[in-house]
């Protein structure tokens, strides 16, 4: 008997979260994090609580508006270098979601190197605005091309980084802002400030933020005054600005012009 060939793996779309909207007109692919080199299939705990929490959180809050959640499942752990794979399926993803709903607006949302991926696949024609939440990029290097960033030009993005992020560096998502901003004003990043990696301190304001960000996005809802303000604001202000404690909650961390 002949040996047998080795199934190619795919990429795929998780179940939606949450009740089926009866007319999808937005789209969230919710990228979970991996690793730098990595050719072992995705474990399931790549889907984090913080993960399936975020897409719990925009599954609720745009029902109405017809929003439709998914996380991708990846082909491997690894970005693995020039071969992108996490971003190739990221951009398999919005192919996946325009073959599924035809021509809705797309938000990738990413933590970790789901960030990463998130950022590097936003020039998707059917992407919209992108998330990137501790986004894990590479140290610069002056004998390797920089993170691309003029393909996000007309998109809105969203960059959130703890300050006290020991696995991915907080600084690198702030000049990949900078650059970003150059080509594309609709660029913001919010720091909070004194935590980590895992945004644990501050996860309920982080899925706020989101949320409040993504919402304007896919379907034209007012943002939050922090989100309008930082949007408006010239470098490095408005990527630097501060998270405040209580965004959602409080009448000041959420008013609306």
């Amino acid at each position: 008997m002949g040996q047998q060939a080795t199934p190619v793996r795919t990429a795929r779309l998780g179940k939606g979260v949450g009740p089926e909207p009866t007319a999808v007109s937005g789209a969230v692919l919710v990228l979970p994090g991996g690793q730098e080199v990595s050719a072992r299939r995705p474990s399931p705990l790549l889907a984090t609580a913080f993960v399936r929490s975020l897409g719990r959180r925009l599954a609720r809050e745009g029902r109405a508006d017809g929003l439709a959640v998914h996380t991708v499942h990846y082909r491997y752990r690894g970005w693995n270098g020039h071969q992108a794979h996490l971003a190739g399926d990221a951009e398999w993803a919005a192919d996946e979601a325009v073959r599924r709903y035809g021509d809705v607006p797309v938000c990738l949302v990413g933590v970790g190197m789901g960030g990463r991926a998130a950022l590097r696949a936003g020039g998707h024609e059917a992407v919209n605005s992108v998330v990137a939440l501790s986004p894990w990029l590479p140290e610069e290097d002056v004998a390797a091309p920089a993170e691309p960033v003029r393909h996000l030009a007309g998109r809105r993005v969203l960059i959130v980084h703890g300050t006290n992020d020991e696995r991915t560096d907080p600084e690198l998502s702030f000049r990949l802002a900078s650059r970003a901003k150059k080509a594309n004003r609709d660029v913001c990043r919010f720091e909070v400030h004194s935590d980590g990696h895992g945004l644990h301190q501050h996860r309920d304001e982080v899925l706020c933020l989101t949320t409040d960000f993504v919402m304007g996005a896919l379907f034209g809802r007012p943002v939050s005054r922090p989100v309008e303000d930082a949007l408006a604001a010239p470098p490095p202000i408005g990527l630097r600005m501060p998270l405040a404690a209580g965004f959602g909650k409080s009448p000041r961390g959420w008013a609306r012009r």
